[in-house]
């Protein structure tokens, strides 16, 4: 199977499974106007989503590095879209937040395995990860659409049909897992082959670009959380300016993620994720204070900035742990949409306590925290001695 369509099968079946991380947030509306659940009570759902998954991705990493573990991706596909499509089932916050959980956990298995076959399938290719990375976007941006489309019709009763994107995302992945074969099965992060193993593991960068990670993650999943509801504050344009600002919040990380790939090329991954920074710091603070359909222009491009370093710290996090490229990918690809949710909670209680703009309001200050970060990091040696910015 060529490079291109073995690429662009991991990239469906990657949209497939992140599809689920942006429901959850899509969900959130629907709950508060079904159940009146108040800013905190919602916020508790994207911790159940998140919590766990944060806990065990690195811990399937880890796995990932020791063995190769194929199966996991049509198996974690099923296990995060079976979550959400139970969550609506029944009336009682308990088997909701267990769903959600549920769900986590598999969006947690999937991702480190993933990042080591898409690597392995791309042959390390930097534009070829943004295309897998971009994959995932694509899944966030339609989430609003498709929970839009089932339970805006008829209500929560009809998050079972939810399940139908886990069903195609578990067979796109199959063809890509038959044509390596072997290669695939074998070795676990050792499945790069000798050359990566004989890099040295850069800790202190690594640990560094974690941080760094975890930053952008908190800014993402909370606006993810509540920029729905905050839309409809500013705009006054009810449901559907709610949909319309999460759409384009997930949408412009498509964006953002072949733009990285492209522009590393050019000036290299440290580089274009420190510039992304301080686009963000802007943007953000355009969401927060800028009232009307302006905002959905910060939307925008917020998402652009928080995802162009998003297939670039994936690299970078494998290139400076070049031994252990399951727990990098555990960490980088995973934790970046998922330890933000730890964090959403107190984002909503502040915000019962005060207004949501004042909840929202400290995120501006952690795009600014990336861009330090970044500013310490260097430019990583690839596989191969080459200079990264040649790498296609």
């Amino acid at each position: 199977m060529r490079r291109n369509t073995s690429i662009t099968l991991l990239s469906a079946g990657h949209a497939c499974v992140d599809v689920y991380q942006g429901a959850v947030a899509s969900l959130v509306p629907f709950f508060v106007a079904e159940r009146a659940y108040g800013y905190a009570t919602v916020s508790g759902m994207v911790l159940a989503a998140s919590l766990l998954s944060s806990v065990v991705q690195p811990v399937f990493g880890a796995l990932t590095d020791r063995w190769a573990l194929p199966w996991l991706l049509p198996v974690a596909t099923l296990l995060g879209g079976a979550g959400v499509a139970l969550s609506g089932v029944g009336g009682s916050y308990g088997p909701l937040l267990l769903c959600v959980a549920l769900s986590g956990v598999g969006v947690a298995a999937y991702h480190p395995e993933s990042a080591r076959v898409a690597r392995l399938a791309s042959g390390g290719s930097h534009s070829a990860m943004g295309w897998f990375s971009t994959g995932g976007n694509i899944g966030f941006a339609l989430a609003p659409l498709l929970v839009g489309a089932v339970v805006g019709g008829g209500g929560l009763r009809l998050t079972p049909l939810l399940v139908l994107p886990a069903l195609a995302g578990a067979l796109l992945c199959l063809p890509v897992l038959r044509a390596l074969g072997g290669e695939g099965r074998s070795g676990g992060s050792g499945g790069n082959g000798a050359a990566a193993r004989r890099g040295e593991d850069d800790w202190a960068s690594f640990v560094k670009l974690s941080v760094a990670v975890a930053c952008r993650s908190v800014v993402f999943v909370g606006l993810g959380a509540f920029v729905s509801l905050y839309a409809e504050q500013r705009t006054g344009g009810g449901a559907a300016a709610g949909t319309v600002a999460l759409f384009v919040l997930y949408a412009g990380g498509a964006v953002g993620s072949v733009l990285g790939g492209a522009l590393a090329g050019r000036w290299g991954r440290v580089a274009v994720a420190r510039r992304a920074c301080l686009l963000s710091v802007g943007a953000v603070a355009g969401v927060v204070c800028v009232p009307g359909p302006a905002m959905y222009v910060f939307v925008a491009l917020t998402s652009v900035g928080l995802y162009i370093p998003f297939s670039l710290q994936v690299t970078l996090g494998q290139d400076y742990l070049p031994s252990r490229v399951g727990t990098a990918s555990g960490i980088t690809l995973g934790l970046a949409v998922s330890v933000g949710g730890v964090f959403t909670p107190a984002i909503g209680a502040l915000a019962d306590a005060t207004s949501l703009r004042t909840a929202l309001a400290p995120l501006v200050l952690l795009p600014a925290a990336c861009w330090l970060l970044f500013r310490m990091l260097p430019e990583p040696p690839v596989p191969g001695g080459r200079d990264p910015r040649t790498r296609g």
